[in-house]
């Protein structure tokens, strides 16, 4: 096998240990055991198990950023925007299961260049710059979009991670339903929303000449 093969195979072996059993549960031992090599080959190649986690992590958030990034660059309706932003992660999460398993828990690796929440945070951006112009349109404050960004990022993410475990309904069944609560919530958006209650003896904080 040639010095690439053999890293492809410590890489595809490691992948599945780490989907398995997360980075703490995985061992370099399991690593040759499974790849039928000795230890110092893995170290070799990737320095320990730290090495090739950085570089699995790193070929996961390339893929999966690539497909979200691909979708939001397009000039698409906003509404299809977000249709196909919840189809990118849902066909990722089913076409690389491993993969999102070990993206999506937490990184003990310092070195890996991007986490599932960097990767999120990402995302982020682009579509809060999609809200602004948005929010910029119909009178809405434009500097709320980081936060509304952050808000429906996050809810297809943990919808994403539910679904991962159970696959059901179909990923174009939970995108449509993702779309429904996000669009239809988008689309009635208010200029000055207020909680309809509060715990008592609480205001809501006014700014000076604000009235409620």
């Amino acid at each position: 096998m040639s010095a690439r093969a053999r890293r492809e195979q410590l890489l595809t072996v490691s992948r599945q240990l780490f989907a398995e059993r997360g980075f703490e549960g995985t061992s370099v031992e399991e690593i040759a055991a499974r790849a039928d090599v000795s230890k110092p080959v893995v170290y070799e190649h990737f320095g320990g198990k730290e090495g090739v986690y950085a570089v699995i992590v790193d070929r996961e958030v390339e893929a999966l950023l690539g497909a979200l990034t691909g979708v939001l660059s397009s000039r698409a309706h906003p509404k299809v925007l977000v249709e196909q932003a919840a189809l990118a992660l849902l066909g990722y999460i089913e076409q690389s299961p491993d993969g999102f398993r070990i993206l999506s828990r937490d990184s003990p690796v310092a070195q890996a260049a991007g986490t599932f929440s960097s990767l999120l945070g990402d995302v982020s951006t682009q579509v809060e710059s999609l809200l602004a112009s948005q929010f910029a349109s119909r009178d809405l404050d434009s500097e709320l979009a980081s936060l509304y960004s952050q808000m429906l990022v996050g809810m297809i993410a943990l919808a994403g991670q539910h679904w991962a475990d159970v696959r059901e309904p179909s990923k174009e069944v939970v995108a449509a339903h993702l779309v429904n609560l996000a669009w239809n919530g988008l689309s009635r958006m208010t200029k000055d929303p207020a909680l309809m209650s509060l715990p008592e003896g609480e205001t809501i904080a006014q700014e000076p000449g604000e009235t409620v």
